[in-house]
């Protein structure tokens, strides 16, 4: 889902590469973007489902376009997404649906909020790619990540460690949509939801 132009430029992972960065990655940092949700609103029966039970992975979509997808987004005030920016080898190229957009990742240094790379790139999920089905209620989701399975393996296992990734990138990181997913999801797997202070 990351791109580069001609030479190597930071761009912004937010799924899968957080726990399993691709061999080409030359630089990371922990930030976020502004204005933009992540949600689990892409169709996956080539990774973590099949045709006949599709999983669901996450997607980046800009907040305003998903409020018109959303009629009950449980999170409608948040507009940060926490990921890690990649300096990449400029040869990776996005698969089809995204559209590549130039932004600023932002970070918390000495307490306060700054802007710690301008202008890198990053993918963003597009409502006409034909995997991208939108906004489900959490439960239903939770209940299709929390069955589904695809030949790179559990749905939830991609679920827990992006949720497990998203802690470890900074003492700032959340995702409220992401982490109320995983507690619905531990739920159905009988574990635990308290989580150290």
């Amino acid at each position: 889902m990351v791109s580069a132009p001609a030479l190597p430029s930071p761009s912004v992972s937010i799924d899968a590469v957080f726990w399993k960065p691709p061999p080409h990655v030359i630089k990371q940092v922990p930030g976020y973007l502004k204005g933009y949700v992540r949600r689990f609103a892409q169709s996956s029966h080539d990774h973590r489902g099949t045709r006949e039970n599709p999983g669901r992975v996450v997607t980046l979509v800009h907040k305003e376009d998903w409020d018109k997808f959303s009629e009950a987004d449980a999170f409608p005030h948040e507009d940060v997404v926490w990921g890690v920016a990649y300096t990449i080898d400029p040869a990776y190229e996005a698969e089809d649906g995204y559209t590549m957009e130039t932004l600023d990742i932002y970070g918390i240094v000495d307490g306060q909020e700054q802007v710690i790379i301008h202008n890198a790139f990053c993918y963003v999920g597009r409502n006409d790619n034909p995997s991208f089905i939108g906004s489900e209620p959490l439960n239903i989701l939770a209940d299709r990540i929390w069955r589904t399975v695809g030949p790179s393996g559990p749905n939830k296992e991609y679920l827990y460690k992006l949720a497990d990734s998203v802690r470890e990138l900074s003492p700032n990181s959340y995702d409220s949509h992401l982490f109320a997913l995983e507690e619905m999801v531990q739920a159905l797997d009988g574990i635990s939801t308290k989580q150290s202070a």
